[in-house]
């Protein structure tokens, strides 16, 4: 395992999914390719099979989207604590090679701040992930703050992860080009937008003066805002804008990025220079994204071995406290 030149890597976006919760699911949520159904179920020995192959030497799991982000509040918090129980049962089985991200019914956020609790206190989980929108509705609402105020208490990140975009935006951005390109509204594009504006809205709503210690993760190389940060910052700081801190000096604060399905070394360039190498961290999106190219990337990433070992493993160790 690890790289040829002998770097552990820790990859942390990678998926599974567990019956008790996709049992729930309906329409497009439950719908994925065979294949890809197979490695999201697996979390034995397929999984660990193509972990050995491609030099994985441990995977932080966290249940696929939309996760229990559409579940209510009467059903969500009982539900999720059985798929985290299972989780847990998971990562004990191979302890060397697991470690697990919380889901989380955020319909009920005091539920879902108790919920991560225990999992941090309890079952040893090192943060908790977030998959788009609650119930149609962004997660930067002053409602959904005791989850922030949790994992600050806590000192674990919030992972903000994609989720199928609200139905409103499918209809009116992308539904004229679905049926020959149905990735738009998801990893081609819908994903992205999406989940970026989540991030500029939490950077906006107050919760990093009200939480100042609170991190973020955000994956696929940061959903393009490490690009866009000077023009974004730019026009965040005119004069008819209200924000006493800058937005890139909050950004650079609060989040942390991952390379998951995104193994450009331009991308990463761009990423470290606006970020900085102490804040990016490997990830592959397996299963949607195969191991492989990931860590065949990783060996050609041009950077000197002391930054190559901070993002293969050693960000991910000090935020996580693995």
């Amino acid at each position: 395992m690890a790289t040829e030149t002998g770097i552990e890597i820790i990859a942390l976006e990678e998926h599974y999914w567990d019956p008790v919760l996709t049992d729930t699911y309906v329409g497009r949520n439950a719908s994925r390719r065979d294949g890809l159904l197979k490695r999201l179920y697996d979390v034995h020995e397929l999984r660990l099979r193509e972990m050995d192959a491609a030099g994985i030497d441990i995977q932080v799991l966290s249940h696929g989207a939309p996760s229990a982000q559409r579940l209510d509040p009467q059903i969500g918090p009982e539900i999720v604590r059985q798929v985290n129980d299972n989780l847990h049962a998971t990562v004990q089985t191979h302890s060397d090679r697991f470690a697990a991200f919380a889901a989380l019914a955020t319909a009920d956020p005091v539920a879902s701040a108790d919920e991560l609790e225990r999992c941090v206190g309890e079952l040893g989980f090192v943060g908790a992930m977030i998959h788009g929108l609650t119930n149609n509705e962004f997660c930067d609402k002053q409602k959904y703050w005791p989850i922030y105020a949790r994992a600050e208490k806590l000192e674990v990140p919030v992972y903000l992860h994609p989720a199928y975009p609200h139905p409103q935006v499918v209809e009116a951005y992308y539904q004229d080009y679905l049926e020959d390109f149905p990735a738009l509204a998801t990893a081609g594009w819908g994903y992205t937008v999406e989940t970026a504006t989540q991030a500029i809205r939490m950077v906006l709503s107050g919760v990093f003066d009200a939480y100042p210690g609170l991190q973020m993760i955000l994956g696929h190389m940061g959903e393009t805002l490490p690009y866009l940060l000077w023009r974004v910052n730019q026009a965040l700081s005119r004069v008819e804008n209200s924000q006493a801190r800058s937005f890139r000096e909050i950004f650079e604060s609060h989040f942390h990025i991952t390379t998951s399905g995104n193994f450009s070394n331009p991308a990463l360039l761009c990423a470290v220079q606006e970020m900085g190498v102490d804040r990016i961290m490997f990830s592959v999106d397996y299963p949607f994204v195969e191991n492989q190219p990931g860590t065949e990337w990783a060996e050609r990433m041009t950077f000197c071995r002391h930054d190559r070992v901070k993002i293969l493993n050693g960000n991910a160790r000090r935020l996580l406290n693995l």
